[in-house]
């Protein structure tokens, strides 16, 4: 199918080291102007779920400053657009919980808000697990790790506990997957 946007001219708006945001005026499919932003992402997101020999799973901790409240999540973070994805998975995971996973698998790419942005996502996931020290970023030193049934999290994603939307993905699918 062709594109049935006519882009009339194009502005960036901000830039830095994650996002770059562009102001475009359109042409919209039934022939009217309008604007549109668009926030391009630098790096591509990554979700891990983790899963051990006794389903149990691990989630993070942190206050989120753009919604400033605290959230529970399934390690994630940002890959690099020149990396492979596994590879940054691989550095997540060992960042922010210490685990190495022997057996990776990829369970879902999707794209996080298609209306404005660009931002694609890889979700992993990771089980043969061995532990060692987490390697926290400056941003992630509020950061708690959580040990805890698989079941106990997917209740959390059916309670609207766990709001974040990569980790209510990768919990789903693995529910799912293992015919939980």
């Amino acid at each position: 199918m062709s594109n049935p946007w006519t882009t009339l001219s194009s502005r960036e708006v901000y830039d830095n080291n994650w996002i770059h945001i562009e102001e475009h005026q359109v042409m919209n499919p039934a022939g009217g102007k309008g604007i549109y932003g668009k926030i391009h992402f630098k790096n591509k997101a990554i979700g891990i779920i983790t899963l051990d020999e006794n389903n149990n799973t691990w989630l993070v901790g942190q206050w989120r400053y753009p919604l400033n409240q605290w959230s529970w999540e399934i390690p994630e973070g940002g890959g690099p657009l020149h990396i492979d994805m596994l590879e940054s998975a691989k550095r997540e995971l060992k960042e922010e919980t210490g685990i190495v996973a022997n057996r990776w698998t990829m369970i879902q790419r999707v794209y996080l808000s298609n209306s404005v942005s660009d931002e694609e996502c890889y979700l992993f996931l990771a089980e043969d697990l061995t532990y060692g020290e987490n390697e926290l970023e400056d941003t992630e030193a509020d950061m708690k790790v959580w040990r805890l049934p698989f079941d106990d999290a997917l209740t959390m994603v059916l309670d609207g506990k766990i709001t974040d939307s990569l980790s209510v993905m990768a919990i789903l699918k693995v529910a799912r997957m293992k015919g939980i």
